[in-house]
C-alpha cells in the first residue's frame, strides 16, 4: 500500500530511518537521473546535521568507469550502462567497507567529465557518520546498504523526462528494474516529485 506524502514528508521519512541505524550508515537512494535524487539527499543530509548525525552525499556518477570502457561497443550501448558503465566494485570498496572497516571513504573516484581521476581525498568519517549513496541501478548488487530508498519512476515518466540525448539508457533502466528481486525499504512513486507516494517494505 502506498501512502501519499510531501517532498518534506519524505526527507522526514528518510531521515528517520537513517537516525534508526546505530553508528555508521551507508544508505542507497536508488534512482534514475530522471528523478533527479540530489536534492532530496541534501534535504536529508540536512535534517540529519539539524539532530547531530554528520552526513555526506556519493553520487555514482562519480564512481563511473573510464571512457575507454564505458564506449569500448559504443556510446549508446545499453547494456555496457547496466554492466559496465559505474564501478560499482570501487563504490563497495572505497565507500560501504572502507567507512565500516577504516573509518574513511572517498567521496569521488573519477571525474566523469574530464574521464580522468578525481584526485580525492579519502575522508575520515565521524562517529555516527551517515553517507547517501545516489545514482541508477543501486538495488540488486549485493552492496551492503543499511537502508535502501528506491525513487520509480513509470516507463511513461522516465521516457519523458530523460533528455532526448539519453533516452538509449530507458531500456537498460526499465530491464535492471525487471531483473531485481530485491525490495528497498523505501518505495518510492516519483512521477511526480511534488507528491510523493511511499510504501513501507522493512
Amino acid at each position: 500500500m502506498f501512502t501519499p506524502t510531501s517532498p518534506d514528508g519524505l526527507a522526514a521519512l528518510v531521515t528517520e530511518r537513517c537516525l534508526a541505524v546505530d553508528d555508521i550508515a551507508v544508505v542507497a537512494i536508488d534512482a534514475p537521473d530522471a528523478a533527479h535524487p540530489i536534492p532530496l539527499a541534501d534535504a536529508v543530509c540536512a535534517s540529519l546535521r539539524e539532530r547531530g548525525r554528520p552526513c555526506g552525499v556519493v553520487s555514482v556518477h562519480d564512481y563511473v568507469r573510464p571512457a575507454s570502457l564505458r564506449f569500448e561497443h559504443g556510446r549508446d550501448d545499453e547494456l555496457a550502462y547496466r554492466t559496465r558503465w559505474f564501478d560499482y566494485d570501487a563504490l563497495r570498496r572505497e565507500v560501504v567497507q572502507s567507512v565500516r572497516t577504516n573509518r574513511r571513504w572517498l567521496p569521488r573516484l573519477w571525474d566523469e567529465a574530464r574521464d580522468r581521476s578525481a584526485r580525492c581525498a579519502r575522508v575520515p568519517a565521524a562517529d555516527e557518520q551517515v553517507i547517501l549513496v545516489t545514482g541508477p541501478m543501486l538495488l540488486g548488487r549485493d552492496l551492503g546498504f543499511d537502508v535502501t530508498v528506491q525513487l520509480h519512476l513509470s516507463e511513461a515518466a522516465l521516457r519523458r523526462h530523460t533528455p532526448p540525448d539519453r533516452h538509449w539508457t530507458v531500456d537498460a533502466l526499465l530491464r535492471r528494474n525487471a531483473d531485481i528481486t530485491e525490495a528497498p525499504d523505501l518505495l518510492v512513486r516519483y512521477d511526480h516529485p511534488s507528491k510523493p507516494a511511499v510504501r513501507v517494505s522493512h
